[in-house]
């Protein structure tokens, strides 16, 4: 037998053998090796390797290469047309160097060496026309008569290992274009709750905004104290979407709405069969919030029983669904809030004191609305602005007279009740200025409107038209004809109504 018989032989042999490894799976991860340890074994070459190219990056990269580092694939990276493995990209055609030494073309990015008695053989893989990246090898002391034979056999084998290559290829542009939604998405989250936009800018804000960011770098449990409607949601939300959870779901239940055995379903789960009616099982928000955050609005509400559920779930991270046999481990971020004062419950005995210092590691107190009242016209604004694009009305400002009250009110619901009472306004009021009169009778009194809603006619008459002459001199910035046409009326009555009113024109001409 001939030399040329016994390769020919040994090429039948070694394409035997890599069509018998693509004929158990088609999966890039699954064939990829064996073919290209295969291939080096029977062809006696070296550095074996398989590049993909990103038709979204431009970029050509090294999927997987024999006998080079994670480091070394990591530097084969290369624009189409760009050293060897560009240009059979770029061309479609195979190429030999025969001394990798003697070619400025071969970059040798992955540091194997550009020794002269090296050959560097490329081939492009193609499939339905398209160049999906290029199978390559090395060849050291290389029969030069050969390399044609060698080339022809990688060209066989790259065409067997397309359809792999090109599931792989679009697996991975796949998996970069979800990322990268992910990331955007992410992004879009993180702008939406970061703490820039929980509106207030007093010092005691600022302090929460601190407390924010150092609580979001840390895996551990969180605590937000605060009054009813102080935005201690928007707190947990805030810290979620900062944390490296913020790809995860953010799973919200309030402990104080349902009965003790409804919120155990409803935390844990049930397994099925384990209650009356129960044919499937159902898995509770605290698998639900796997790999994300879980928040526990009202806390202090759970039962000593939930208790017990919550610190287990706190120190082993696992926790049991209701006629489950064995607990299950679960990757949850937990966030609690409550209006309570935790410490005196544990003082009373009603709630846990291990659970407590679980909990009250970094506590972050919310302030209320009226220990932070530079805020509210911020927060005011806000909400007109939001509640005008919701029910499509232009309303300008807030009057003077609305401010004032406004300032002067408690506000014992907070921002909430805030909130309220701006949408209330924004309904009613048929002009592009929110008066004190749009308001609920709760918050227009004598002390904190400074209008009077009850007793003589005269007073209140007076009272409502300084409102308006002064809101119209502050459109104008103290321009009589301006102001005096905004009223439908002529300079002298308005000129004759500001003296009558004992309204400081020089206060809106500034």
């Amino acid at each position: 037998m001939t030399s040329g018989e016994e390769r020919r032989i040994q090429e039948l042999e070694l394409l035997y053998k890599i069509s018998s490894i693509l004929n158990q799976s088609l999966d890039f991860e699954t064939v990829a090796h064996p073919v290209l340890q295969t291939v080096e074994s029977v062809m006696d070459v070296e550095h074996a390797t398989l590049t993909l190219y990103n038709r979204h990056t431009g970029e050509i990269s090294i999927e997987i290469a024999e006998g080079l580092s994670s480091r070394q694939a990591s530097k084969g990276r290369y624009k189409v047309g760009e050293g060897i493995t560009g240009r059979v990209v770029e061309t479609g055609k195979p190429i030999i160097i025969p001394s990798v030494a003697k070619d400025p073309d071969f970059l040798d990015r992955t540091g194997r060496g550009k020794t002269e008695d090296k050959a560097f053989l490329c081939v492009p893989i193609i499939m339905e026309q398209e160049v999906v990246g290029a199978l390559s090898a090395d060849e050291h002391n290389p029969d030069e008569a050969n390399l044609n034979d060698q080339i022809h056999l990688l060209e066989i084998i790259a065409q067997m290992l397309a359809t792999a290559v090109k599931l792989r290829r679009q697996a991975r542009e796949e998996n970069e274009i979800l990322k990268a939604e992910n990331e955007r998405m992410a992004m879009e989250l993180k702008a939406r709750f970061q703490p820039d936009n929980i509106i207030g800018k007093t010092p005691e804000m600022q302090q929460v905004y601190t407390q924010i960011d150092q609580v979001a770098k840390s895996p551990l449990p969180a605590l937000i104290v605060g009054e009813v409607g102080t935005g201690k949601g928007l707190v947990a939300e805030a810290i979620h979407f900062r944390s490296d959870r913020n790809l995860g779901p953010f799973v919200r239940v309030h402990c104080a709405a349902l009965p003790e055995s409804v919120l155990d379903r409803e935390l844990f789960g049930s397994e099925k069969g384990a209650l009356v009616g129960v044919v499937n099982e159902a898995p509770g928000r605290v698998e639900q919030a796997e790999g994300g955050t879980l928040f526990l609005d009202e806390v202090a509400e759970l039962t000593p029983n939930l208790q017990i559920k919550l610190l287990r779930l706190l120190q082993q991270g696992e926790m049991e669904r209701v006629g489950a046999r064995f607990p299950k481990k679960v990757n949850v971020r937990v966030i609690c809030a409550t209006t309570k004062n935790l410490q005196q419950m544990v003082s009373d005995g009603t709630f846990r004191e291990d659970l407590y210092y679980q909990l009250h590691i970094v506590p972050i107190y919310v302030p209320p609305l009226r220990k932070r009242r530079t805020d509210i016209v911020l927060l005011a604004d806000y909400f007109v602005d939001h509640y005008c694009r919701l029910v499509g009305k232009n309303v300008r400002r807030l009057a003077r007279g609305t401010i004032e009250m406004l300032m002067s009110y408690p506000w014992p619901g907070n921002v909430r009740e805030l909130e309220n009472a701006i949408e209330r306004a924004v309904l009613l009021t048929e002009e592009d200025v929110i008066y004190p009169h749009h308001f609920p009778p709760t918050i227009q009194t004598d002390e904190t409107s400074g209008t009077p809603v009850s007793g003589n006619l005269k007073l209140m008459v007076e009272a409502y038209e300084r409102d308006i002459i002064c809101d119209a001199l502050k459109s104008s910035k103290g321009k009589m004809a301006a102001a005096a046409r905004s009223l439908s009326t002529t300079p002298r009555i308005l000129t004759y109504k500001i003296k009558q009113l004992g309204i400081d024109l020089t206060a809106f001409s500034k």
